[in-house]
């Protein structure tokens, strides 16, 4: 990984497998990045209900227009643009802004999208 300004390149576009996460340590935090067919996310890894850093292992999907990925533990869904709970107003994962540049990822850590 390296670090551009506030952004920290994660690896090529191509090494993310569509519809599923994977998760990246930038600045001390575990973040889940999704290559969906809409573009890419970055969201917090930590499950607020289990926790446990899971959410980049969770499944993508639509619920009523909205991007999700479900936790594999309670299976809670998150938004993928802002990272709130559909079954909880309370929860809220932080959101990460991503960026592509020359076919390589690269996430901002250091603010919320």
């Amino acid at each position: 990984m390296k670090n551009t300004s506030q952004w920290v390149e994660i690896g090529a576009v191509d090494d993310l497998i569509p519809g599923t996460g994977a998760a990246v340590r930038i600045q001390g935090k575990q973040i889940a990045v999704f290559r969906t067919d809409d573009g890419l996310f970055a969201l917090d890894n930590r499950d607020p209900f289990s926790d446990a850093n899971v959410l980049s292992r969770g499944l993508t999907g639509d619920i009523a227009g909205r991007l999700v990925v479900a936790s594999p533990v309670y299976k809670q869904h998150f938004c993928l643009r802002t990272g709130e709970c559909l079954e909880d107003d309370q929860h809220k994962v932080q959101s990460y802004p991503v960026d592509i540049r020359d076919g390589r990822v690269f996430v901002s850590a250091s603010e919320e999208v």
